[in-house]
């Protein structure tokens, strides 16, 4: 099972490039989506970070075919249990999804591969 990072779900939404191993197996095998991606698209749209099609970000992955992953009370014990390697509470709240969900997460972000072994950095 496949979790898709923020950066890679931009990147299929804007059609930007991404690798064809990655984009490959994401269609072969679908994906998941956090739904902490949209709120992080969302909130840097909103500060000029950046630029977005749409507003309805969730509505926008849902019609991809991706499966938003809601946050559970799972996630959050796995978030207590990482190790502090970086702040971003975006990204630490996403691998502990990944690893409560037993998901490969997919990021371009060379940091994930130092928080999980199963973790497919491109």
């Amino acid at each position: 099972m496949l979790l898709l990072d923020t950066n890679i779900v931009y990147r299929w939404l804007m059609a930007l490039p991404i690798p064809s191993p990655v984009a490959q197996r994401i269609r072969s095998e679908g994906a998941m989506v956090s739904i902490l991606s949209p709120w992080e698209m969302l909130i840097k749209h909103q500060i000029g970070k950046l630029d977005l099609p749409t507003l309805d970000v969730a509505g926008d992955i849902a019609a991809q075919g991706f499966n938003l992953l809601a946050i559970k009370p799972e996630h959050l014990l796995a978030l207590i249990e990482l190790p502090k390697l970086h702040r971003d509470p975006f990204d630490r709240l996403l691998l502990a999804q990944a690893k409560a969900e037993g998901a490969t997460v997919v990021s371009t972000d060379r940091i994930f591969g130092e928080y999980l072994s199963n973790a497919w950095v491109v």
